[in-house]
């Protein structure tokens, strides 16, 4: 141990006191790593019986690992976070120092507005007290410490390691004495080890989290629905009265790198023609709507195919939660207000700010999920001839017809021919892995005038059998671009296949940074011949236009 301890001291020069926060493999990179190696900290318990290991993940090591083990009894996978083991003198200097920074320490939000300056700020309050108080601590001890200090300070508490883990989706708390759930992007949902004892320790973490986000949840008014500094979604509820199992809370976690239409193709969620599809729409001023269940990719779909927006468009957002994320400066991202009860004039709904943002000439239209009285204003938008954009829970048109032309929407027929394209989503098990797929894109063509049935014209469509996509052989859209350009068939096909080819290099050549896929389609609004010689000229485009379209029999169009 003594060793490893002047290891330590020797990096702790080098790093400061976070040193070991701070500290990564060498690519950064999230692989199987060797328990041997967290011993120094003893961080590694053994497995326990009728518990099989499938990975052994590092979040921050050497401090932090996540340890997936299949319960072999019953088949269930188990999310088992690892953090630093105290010894009885760590745990009683943790207490004291605590102790200490809650009676003396002096926080400026404004001088610590990012995690950074707070993390620099912790740092020099534990090493005053530490120099006041004599107290004497080994390199490790310290660092053990201090990782608690600023998990609870700062951090998500326990759940911490889990909010730092990029493939957790979201994390949701039953109640008292249930151990936390949490969607995992390879396992779906999985059970994790850690669970709140009691109600005083659950509420006052639920009080807390309300803090965070600058709102009061109360006996009054035991229900929150808001948003962490982050970003983050939270829902949570406090006390027995409402849910019975005690308080409960679940948070959706906001992706500040948000996924784009690279990543889509790249994930197989759609193909690259389906994407040039997208993008076509969106050039030439298609409304669409994103259905699919909870969790089937709606809006990242929505955040991705908003990328093909003309950099210089006015753009106007409207969301209960932040969750589109846009590089374009011409934005203005609209986000609701909940203030005392529904009836509160302070409260600022989807409908108000949608009324709002027509009256600023916005060129695209952004909505979040629509489920109400927003939804009218917003297919009079579309009738209006704006260009919007929303998701919606629903598996079908059918589905969405059926929404929206009954309570508490209760839309006219007739204003369902404005809306122009509809992306179906699915998530479903696709060779064991739970995966996100595009299932259905559907062409809305108009309302037939004796049956009043609304028209469809399926584009594309997923075949489960293959995991691949098929062309339907026809496309309004196509005969829209025709006569508005003055272009022949082949000319549509000729464009859209540019597009593919432009999504596939990026594929191929790993450019999936929302301000460089945003970059590359504004360089081709200006001068689509020259990024098409540019990405021919860099790259070994040997079978790259082979690809093309397909009907549904396989056949190139």
């Amino acid at each position: 141990m003594a060793s490893g301890d002047s290891k330590v001291e020797g990096e702790k020069k080098e790093s400061g006191l976070f040193g070991f926060l701070k500290k990564n493999d060498d690519q950064g990179a999230r692989k199987k790593v060797s328990k041997e190696s967290t011993a120094a900290l003893n961080v590694a318990p053994p497995l326990e019986e009728g518990f099989k290991e499938i990975e052994f993940i590092p979040i921050n090591p050497p401090l932090t690992y996540v340890h997936i083990l299949l319960n072999t009894k019953n088949s269930e996978y188990l999310y088992n976070v690892i953090e630093p083991v105290l010894s009885e003198r760590e745990e009683e200097t943790l207490r004291f120092l605590i102790e200490t920074l809650n009676l003396c320490m002096h926080y400026d939000a404004d001088k610590t507005d990012d995690m950074a300056s707070k993390r620099t700020f912790i740092e020099e309050e534990i090493e005053t007290i530490i120099k006041d108080y004599q107290i004497k601590l080994s390199s490790i001890a310290k660092s053990k410490i201090v990782y608690y200090i600023y998990r609870d300070f700062v951090g998500y508490g326990k759940m911490d390691v889990a909010m730092h883990d990029p493939q957790v989706e979201d994390v949701s708390c039953d109640g008292t004495e249930v151990p936390l759930f949490m969607y995992h992007k390879q396992y779906g949902s999985i059970k994790t080890n850690i669970i709140y004892m009691t109600d005083e320790e659950l509420e006052g973490y639920v009080v807390a989290l309300a803090q965070r986000c600058n709102k009061i949840i109360s006996v009054a008014e035991p229900i929150l629905d808001s948003t962490l500094p982050e970003g983050h979604r939270l829902n949570a509820t406090l006390g027995r009265e409402i849910t019975t199992r005690g308080s409960s809370f679940s948070i959706r976690k906001f992706k500040e790198d948000p996924l784009t239409m690279t990543d889509l193709v790249k994930f197989n969620t759609l193909s690259p023609e389906m994407a040039a599809h997208l993008w076509m729409s969106v050039h030439y001023g298609e409304s669409m709507i994103c259905a699919g269940g909870s969790a089937s990719g709606k809006t990242s779909t929505l955040n991705a195919v908003s990328l093909f927006i003309p950099p210089a468009c006015k753009i106007i957002s409207i969301e209960d939660t932040r969750e589109v994320n846009l590089p374009h400066e011409n934005w203005i991202a609209g986000v609701t207000r909940s203030k005392g009860n529904e009836d509160s004039p302070q409260n600022i709904n989807m409908f108000k700010l949608l009324k709002a943002a027509l009256r600023q000439r916005p060129e695209y239209v952004l909505v979040g999920e629509v489920r109400g009285a927003e939804t009218m204003t917003m297919f009079q938008a579309m009738a209006t001839g704006h260009i919007t954009y929303s998701t919606m829970h629903a598996d079908s048109v059918q589905s969405i017809v059926y929404r929206l032309e009954n309570p508490p929407i209760s839309i006219p027929r007739v204003l369902l021919s404005s809306l122009n394209l509809v992306v179906i989503h699915g998530q479903m098990r696709i060779r064991g892995k739970i995966e996100r797929r595009i299932t259905e894109l559907v062409e809305i063509i108009g309302i037939e005038p004796t049956t009043m049935e609304v028209m469809t014209n399926k584009v594309y469509a997923w075949n489960p059998s293959s995991d691949s996509f098929s062309y339907g052989g026809h496309s309004n859209l196509y005969e829209k671009h025709m006569d508005r350009d003055d272009s022949t068939y082949e000319e549509v096909l000729e464009e859209l296949n540019k597009r593919a080819d432009i999504i596939r290099w990026m594929v191929r050549n790993s450019i999936r940074d929302k301000d460089d896929v945003s970059a590359i389609v504004a360089q081709y609004y200006e001068d689509p011949d020259k990024v098409s010689r540019m990405i021919q000229s860099v790259t070994d485009m040997k079978g790259f236009h082979t690809y093309g379209m397909k009907d549904e029999t396989g056949g190139g169009v």
